[in-house]
């Protein structure tokens, strides 16, 4: 039998190394240098010279974990919360959001020059969130604890699976944080709590919303203790087994506020989390395609409706295609509740065009896009967009990196015409951002 060669892995050095932060990639990491190569590290700031341990090592790039920061930077702000240095949630509360922001900015600036050979402008604008109390939608991660003999419920640790327990979360708005201990406590009331899998919370416009993802079935005593915890805390109630989320008894819709809408939405269901920004999203949005009262519109992964019924006040049709039939539901229910009889909406698994090349919706001629993807961006939507004769596209990109590999290839028949950039995550590596295309 031949026998391969595999080289030894080499070896992590034993004692701490001192290095100095260049600058932030666009997920806020800081990179330095280590015998030549990038070295990536976490919690640290441009300029700072700190001490870190080398816990990873490949051929052009290293890894580490912050030990001191032995030259702190002028900008090196006190992080708010108190379990920052052990939750996964936040990586970046140390720094002012104006640097947040500038290293987001420059950072697809760099995916784009790197990815798409594109040199981006500074952006038409940056918009910058609250610094706390803004997510209105978490998940909780819930794990039985063998030595404690007890639930535990909180968020990820940093680079790790365990779990981080903690009283409350100045992220999230004041009601959901006051809400993590006494579910904590519920949990663990529960005889069925270690079938539990993670907690959704909702906070929006029609109250309270809870989410229970369950593995087995919650026997009787379980329910009773769930809804006298949601009676109490004046809550909607699901809970989801298989399949999609159900009810666990009868509740009143949940809804949320957007442009004077309102749009109906189940837990489960896509939601963002920040309703400030997504208000301002949804107006650039509007800004940027301009639609007239002649013009049909199309909007890619549509959701519920989020950007497809605040356009469709201003245009003569918008068409709204989405993968998941019960928010196509959902979507064309809230058309309905809104009295938009001009929006129509279409079920379509978008990782799969060449299968609807004879739908209807895709036979149409369009002279507005939106399209808002998941983080794996839109690849095969790409090719039949560039063709297309739109005047205008938008393309909301919550990724970078696949927006820029996407955006390439609208080049041939698009010119790129500006670019914005949205703080919707503030203290973390996530980032929003708006690109508009014109056709040549």
């Amino acid at each position: 039998m031949v026998q391969f060669f595999q080289p030894k892995p080499k070896a992590l050095p034993t004692q701490a190394v001192e290095i100095t932060i260049d600058n932030l990639d666009h997920h806020l990491t800081g990179v330095g240098r280590y015998q030549g190569k990038a070295c990536f590290v976490e919690g640290v700031l441009p300029g700072e010279k700190v001490s870190v341990q080398i816990t990873e090592q490949k051929k052009q790039y290293a890894h580490a974990r912050l030990r001191k920061v032995i030259e702190p930077s002028a900008d090196r702000c006190e992080p708010f919360c108190p379990a920052f240095k052990q939750c996964g949630g936040c990586n970046a509360q140390m720094m002012p959001q104006a640097l947040q922001c500038q290293a987001k900015q420059e950072g697809v600036q760099r995916l784009f020059r790197q990815l798409a050979k594109i040199d981006l402008p500074a952006p038409a604008w940056i918009e910058s969130s609250e610094q706390q109390a803004y997510r209105r939608v978490c998940r909780l991660a819930v794990k039985y604890d063998k030595n404690k003999r007890c639930v535990l419920v909180g968020f990820r640790q940093k680079q790790s699976q365990a779990l981080v327990e903690i009283s409350g979360c100045p992220v999230l708005t004041t009601t959901l944080s006051a809400l993590i201990v006494p579910l904590r406590t519920l949990i663990n009331e529960l005889s069925s709590a270690r079938d539990v899998g993670h907690i959704e919370l909702y906070d929006t416009e029609s109250g309270l919303a809870l989410l229970l993802r369950h593995n087995g079935r919650p026997p009787a005593r379980d329910k009773e203790l769930l809804l006298a915890f949601a009676a109490q805390h004046q809550c909607a109630l699901y809970l989801q087994t298989t399949g999609y989320p159900e009810p666990l008894s009868e509740v009143a819709p949940s809804f949320y506020e957007l442009d004077a809408l309102r749009l109906y939405f189940q837990p489960g269901d896509f939601l963002q989390v920040n309703p400030q920004v997504n208000q301002r999203l949804v107006n650039h949005v509007r800004e940027w395609l301009a639609p007239t009262a002649t013009d049909r519109v199309l909007d890619l992964f549509c959701g519920i409706g989020n950007f497809t019924l605040p356009l469709a006040r201003d245009a003569a049709s918008v068409t709204g295609i989405e993968g998941v039939d019960e928010m196509v539901q959902r979507a064309t229910h809230n058309a309905e509740q809104n009295q938009l009889v001009n929006a129509e909406f279409h079920r379509a698994d978008l990782t799969k065009m060449a299968e609807y090349a004879n739908a209807g919706w895709q036979q149409q001629c369009y002279d507005l896009v939106l399209l808002d993807p998941g983080r794996t961006g839109a690849e095969e939507v790409m090719p039949w967009l560039a063709k297309s004769n739109a005047r205008r596209i938008v393309y909301v990109s919550c990724n970078p990196v696949t927006a820029a590999r996407d955006c390439a290839l609208l080049l041939p028949g698009y010119t790129l015409k500006q670019w914005g950039l949205l703080n919707m995550f503030p203290h973390t590596g996530h980032v929003e951002s708006l690109f508009l295309f014109e056709r040549k």
